[in-house]
């Protein structure tokens, strides 16, 4: 049967706040964006009584069996959506695991639009989202796919012609632990972004925005701290923030010249860490 191909974009928290908790996660609200770094992901319908999933390149190595991905088509099975239809998919690894970019979920979110978009499956809004939510909470975030407002309250308001930006990526070869970051989590801030507009996503609100997250990686981990004071003076960035719960720190830029010349500096110094340029979309 015929294999499509389908990119699964990096996600970017250009800002986070961290506004209360619920009974098991922690409420957050969000500015985002998607970069043009992606994942590669074959997919075809096959003849076999299960999925296939696998995975290869650089940074398929110690992704276990409970994935999103597995746990989408476990979800999907149990709720007869897919009519006994069975898929082959094999996902190339272009995103790091454990870097605050989505790489799992986004993965998901893309199969999970590609089954909706081949009509493959067919549901209503709500439904999409509680299928989201079962597989993970940035999961909902993939399948919109383009700059959005993520409000304390759960709600996601799609921004369009947003600005653009050049992006250096930087990596250090470890990750960070989702539920570990979170856990220590103290204080809460208060909602800002329950009334998304366009100008959230300009330079000189986002610069006056944070992520609530990064001081507990930074103090966890003095090696992003370094990371972050090296490219904040580079090249005179933007700004400079983690993204998620990390363990990436993003540094952003106007201009592609000055941001290849960033990185090209910090890799003087940084040589055996993964460090990328790439732009939103």
């Amino acid at each position: 049967m015929k294999i499509n191909k389908i990119k699964s974009n990096a996600k970017l928290n250009l800002a986070l706040n961290i506004t209360g908790k619920k009974r098991v996660l922690h409420k957050i609200e969000s500015i985002i964006s998607f970069i043009d770094l992606h994942d590669v992901i074959l997919i075809n319908q096959h003849n076999g009584k299960k999925h296939l999933i696998s995975f290869y390149g650089k940074f398929s190595k110690n992704i276990g069996k409970k994935n999103s991905v597995q746990k989408l088509f476990e979800i999907l099975d149990k709720q007869n959506l897919l009519n006994n239809k069975k898929f082959k998919v094999k996902i190339k690894k272009v995103i790091p695991h454990k870097a605050g970019l989505g790489g799992g979920s986004m993965n998901a979110a893309s199969i999970f639009n590609y089954l909706i978009k081949k009509k493959i499956i067919n549901l209503n809004h709500k439904k999409i989202r509680s299928i989201c939510d079962l597989v993970g909470s940035d999961v909902i975030l993939g399948t919109i796919g383009s700059s959005c407002v993520l409000s304390s309250s759960g709600r996601i308001k799609r921004i369009k012609d947003t600005p653009k930006y050049y992006t250096i990526l930087v990596k250090p070869n470890f990750g960070c632990s989702t539920k570990e970051i979170y856990s220590s989590v103290r204080q809460y801030t208060k909602p800002k972004y329950s009334k998304p507009k366009k100008k959230m996503f300009g330079p000189k609100y986002l610069v006056a925005q944070q992520n609530s997250l990064e001081k507990i990686a930074l103090k966890k981990y003095p090696k992003l701290k370094k990371i972050k004071f090296l490219l904040e003076n580079i090249n005179n960035p933007l700004f400079v923030r983690m993204s998620g719960s990390g363990s990436t720190i993003v540094a952003y830029y106007n201009s592609l010249k000055s941001c290849k010349l960033a990185k090209a500096k910090f890799e003087i110094k940084f040589k055996n860490y993964w460090c990328v340029t790439a732009k939103t979309i």
